[in-house]
């Protein structure tokens, strides 16, 4: 079992950053493929970045590429998300997830992923 604890979001104007941290409980966080997702009001939760077990490999989705970047911290059982350049159309609820068995291949599944956080609330206003 697996706990995932986001923190990081909040308001922030278009143009500015935001640092994402997810924090999970255990000792074989280094065995799980970390993945962000994000859900804006009334849309379906959507892919956004995942990273390989060793952090070796990243992947993001095109509405973000250049500007957000995926990290992990296996010493500190953390996965980061940090937020650049925001737009407005970025503001969502902003998920980690873990996956133990999945495959990097295909990480941009939502139903690859076996344990997901609470989620926080990231708003960019224009």
């Amino acid at each position: 079992q697996v706990q995932l604890v986001e923190s990081g979001g909040g308001l922030v104007q278009a143009g500015g950053s935001l640092r994402l941290s997810c924090v999970a409980s255990g000792r074989t966080f280094s065995r799980y493929l970390m993945g962000w997702f994000r859900q804006a009001p009334g849309k379906e939760r959507e892919f956004v970045a995942a990273i390989s077990r060793s952090g070796l490999s990243t992947y993001d989705v095109d509405s973000v590429k250049g500007r957000f970047t995926i990290s992990r911290d296996n010493a500190k059982n953390t996965v980061y998300l940090q937020m650049n350049s925001l737009k407005p159309e970025d503001t969502a609820v902003y998920y980690c997830a873990a996956s133990y068995s999945g495959s990097y291949s295909r990480a941009a599944l939502l139903t690859h992923y076996d344990y997901w956080g609470q989620g926080t609330q990231v708003t960019v206003s224009s």
